[in-house]
């Protein structure tokens, strides 16, 4: 048998999330929504149904179809939602007492940047060492797990082994 029957006879699974859109739940109301909100774009979108209400994340990800961590990102900079962190959310914003010490450290748009980051990262982490203080430890393991998935993700191989391999020696 070929891969390309394989794949054919197999056909890739889609994987549900507890915010998909379910369509057979849709209704004309719904659909009439949809509508109106297609005339902006997403992040007008994303602050209007805020504004008039809706307050669950999960459904304006099913109605503007974005990512949950995108639809945060926006409110976020609206000024409509404190306290919510993932990976792509800035390193700039306060999350806990560590974040004034990792402002403004990681950067990967190129290797020598990132090897800077990881300079840094490494004499935060040697600080937190020495003060005995293992939750700082772990913020700059933290720092520099983000830099590599970030470099990663954005297709910058050498700049993400460069974190990695920080990430290895501790």
């Amino acid at each position: 048998m070929t891969t390309e029957e394989l794949i054919e006879e197999m056909k890739p699974l889609a994987l549900e999330l507890d915010y998909a859109d379910e369509a057979s739940a849709r209704g004309a109301a719904a659909q009439a929504e949809t509508t109106e909100v297609e005339q902006k774009t997403k992040k007008e979108q994303i602050v209007s149904l805020f504004e008039s209400g809706t307050r669950d994340i999960a459904e304006i990800v099913r109605k503007v179809k974005a990512r949950p961590s995108y639809v945060a990102q926006v409110l976020q900079q609206a000024g409509h939602l404190d306290g919510y962190f993932d990976l792509y959310t800035t390193t700039g914003r306060e999350q806990n007492v560590y974040t004034r010490y990792f402002r403004n450290v990681l950067h990967f748009r190129n290797v020598e940047a990132a090897r800077e980051s990881v300079a840094r990262i490494d004499r935060l982490y040697n600080y937190f060492e020495r003060l005995g203080d293992r939750a700082g430890q772990h913020q700059a393991m933290i720092l520099a797990l983000t830099g590599k998935n970030r470099a990663r993700w954005s297709g910058k191989l050498e700049e993400s082994q460069v974190f990695g391999e920080w990430l290895a020696a501790h």
